[in-house]
């Protein structure tokens, strides 16, 4: 892939044009992959090129979701693959979700946010704090996609600091009545239930599981977003909702819950962002092959491959980065500080490979012929959501010095 495949002339022969687009693997970090990786991110590839490619530039164009493909993402195991079979999983380790959410994430981040919602911060939750009643209840049909899930806990004054939550529960003899609400939940419009985290009349934070049709539940689309425009999100509101107490997760009290998830949401969208900035990173190169100026294509001037160099060369360095930090979650040792420094990494890198891609694109670039508009739009989101870019910073900020900034 990297000696000197010119042909006679100059010109770059197809065969050496085919092995250059083989998935952009640099160091040969398959070879580091067991083959149930390899198997996994190949059947999830081919489901991406077959079911979102063709489809995503017009649903986000319009700014729709493609719900037909939550039933098609369940069906290639996208949804919780590292939680176990028994309970609608995929019985797989921590890497296999990684490299299948970095090719979700090469077809759109808003399919992967689908996918990551659905199986890191509603079945992971319910698996880890629910009661084993609640298990039996959701996570099979979750993990079938009969149901779909959203997690409420950033609220419309209450993002970085979730411990300011106003939403709240009272007791109420054997239910409890909540009320409050949620602002900018992935998948909330067409969720048949809802993860919630709410205070209690002690102030501690209580996890619980919220369906659809309780009386006082509503959950109203965001519109109007320029970002993860394929992707529904919209707020949780509840008025006086009575949920059983067998709908709260027994144990769990504190922000130690809803962090624990977003770390495995955050693991996820680490792989992720590496998918979005490969397919920048594609479509780049290819057209820079195609593209002629002054007489040749423009991947032959310095300027062009500067960037294109920086590029892989990136994408390289966030792929060792995820692939060691899935070995440590393989071992169940990869602490959250950890997990943000990838999420933080791996996320800027993704966006700035998006619009140096974007630059090589020229004109054509900002159009929907090419994926490195909507890619460089849906990672302005991306670089917030789960932790800001700046949260992540203070967070590996702490874990080095041992002193907290953030108050």
């Amino acid at each position: 892939m990297h000696s000197n495949d010119n042909g006679a002339n100059g010109t770059i022969t197809k065969k050496a044009k085919d092995d250059r687009f083989q998935g952009h693997d640099y160091y040969n970090i398959d070879e580091l992959l067991g083959d149930d990786h390899l198997i996994a991110r190949d059947a999830v590839r081919t489901w991406v090129k077959q079911e979102v490619s063709p489809i995503i530039e017009e649903y986000a164009e319009k700014g729709e979701c493609p719900t037909h493909l939550f039933k098609g993402l369940a069906e290639i195991g996208a949804f919780g693959p590292s939680l176990p079979v028994e309970y609608g999983g995929g019985g797989m380790d921590e890497t296999a979700y990684g490299v299948i959410m970095q090719e979700l994430e090469r077809g759109d981040s808003g399919i992967r946010s689908m996918a990551s919602v659905q199986g890191s911060l509603v079945m992971y939750p319910i698996f880890r704090y629910a009661s084993e009643a609640q298990k039996r209840k959701y996570l099979p049909k979750l993990g079938s996609g009969e149901l779909i899930g959203c997690f409420g806990l950033t609220e419309p004054d209450h993002g970085s600091n979730p411990g300011g939550m106003v939403t709240n529960i009272k007791d109420d003899g054997d239910a409890y009545i909540l009320n409050g609400a949620k602002m900018w939940i992935t998948n909330s419009p067409v969720a048949d239930i809802a993860v919630v985290w709410a205070k209690d009349e002690e102030g501690k934070v209580r996890g619980m599981v919220v369906e659809k049709d309780m009386p006082g539940f509503s959950a109203p689309e965001i519109h109007g977003k320029w970002s993860l425009r394929a992707s529904i999100t919209g707020e949780l509101v509840f008025e006086d909702v009575r949920v059983p107490k067998e709908n709260v997760f027994p144990e769990i009290r504190g922000l130690k819950g809803p962090l624990s998830c977003l770390s495995k949401a955050r693991y996820g969208i680490a792989w992720g962002a590496v998918g979005a900035a490969m397919d920048c990173y594609d479509s780049a190169l290819r057209y820079s092959l195609e593209r002629e100026q002054f007489g040749k294509p423009i991947g032959g001037f310095q300027l062009t491959q500067k960037k294109l160099a920086e590029m892989i060369t990136e994408i390289t360095k966030a792929q060792l980065l995820v692939w060691r930090l899935g070995q440590l979650a393989d071992k169940g040792k990869a602490s959250p500080a950890q997990i943000s420094m990838a999420k933080r990494n791996n996320v800027n890198m993704a966006l700035e490979v998006a619009r140096e891609a974007r630059q090589i694109h020229g004109g054509m670039g900002i159009t929907n012929e090419y994926p490195v508009m909507r890619h460089m739009m849906n990672l302005e989101t991306v670089l917030t959501y789960e932790g800001t870019h700046d949260i992540h910073l203070l967070i590996t900020g702490m874990d080095v010095t041992g002193l907290n900034a953030f108050k």
